[in-house]
Parts: structure tokens; sequence; C-alpha cells
């Protein structure tokens, strides 16, 4: 349900409700993520044997890469992580923040994203080349 339709509804201005909203009551502005959340987001508990590394455009041009959990198939808790741009300094960087123990149950990563993710690979996931 949208503002838009609470505004026809209740009467009220949605503008003003989709801003109390934002700001007060969904607590957002308090957010443990809220310092990174423009750069990086991770999802520990998402992590699974058999992960996905890709890229896509979201909006305005912006790249952003992405982990998922093959396992899930693209339904709740397919997303690890995500990561604004394609540096996989970057990308490293944000998952060094999913606790290695996490990061040593992945068995498989498939990536269609550039030569980049080789060092992604090397750098975020130990594990063993067959």
């Amino acid at each position: 349900m949208t503002c838009r339709t609470l505004e026809d509804y209740y009467h009220v201005e949605s503008n003003t409700l989709e801003r109390q909203y934002k700001d007060v009551l969904s607590g957002y502005r308090t957010w443990s993520e809220f310092d990174h959340a423009d750069e990086w987001l991770v999802f520990p508990d998402n992590v699974g044997k058999n992960m996905a590394i890709d890229e896509t455009s979201l909006s305005n041009g912006e790249i952003y890469t992405i982990l998922t959990n093959r396992d899930r198939h693209g339904r709740e808790r397919c997303l690890a992580a995500v990561v604004r741009g394609t540096r996989s300094e970057d990308v490293i960087n944000a998952l060094e923040h999913i606790p290695e123990d996490i990061l040593g149950t992945v068995e498989e990563v498939l990536w269609t994203c550039p030569i980049q993710c080789v060092r992604l690979s090397d750098g975020a996931f130990r594990m063993q080349r067959g």
C-alpha cells in the first residue's frame, strides 16, 4: 500500500506522511546500517553453499555488484550482498563484513562479470580450486 492510496482513503497529505514514515516511524535514521547503506549492504544469514556474483544497473546508470544465493532461486533470502560499483577492492571490503566461518561454507561461486571477479574470488572466498 502506498502513501498515495492512504491519502485518498484517510484524507491526509501523502508527502507529509511519507516523510514522517521515513524520518520517524520506520527508524531509518537510527538504522545500524545507515552509515554505509549507500555504498554496500551484506546479509550474512543469506550466504549458502552455491553463490553467484553478477553486475547490474539499477537506476541512472549506476552499476552494482550483487552476491546471491543460487540455492534460493531468486526467492526470499536470496540476496547476500549488494555493493555500489564493480571495483574488486570495494566488493572485497564489503564481503569482509561477513564472518569468515560463514564465508567458509561457500563451495561454489558462479560469476558472469568480467575478469575482476577472479581477483574478487581469490580475495573474499577461500575455496579449494578444482
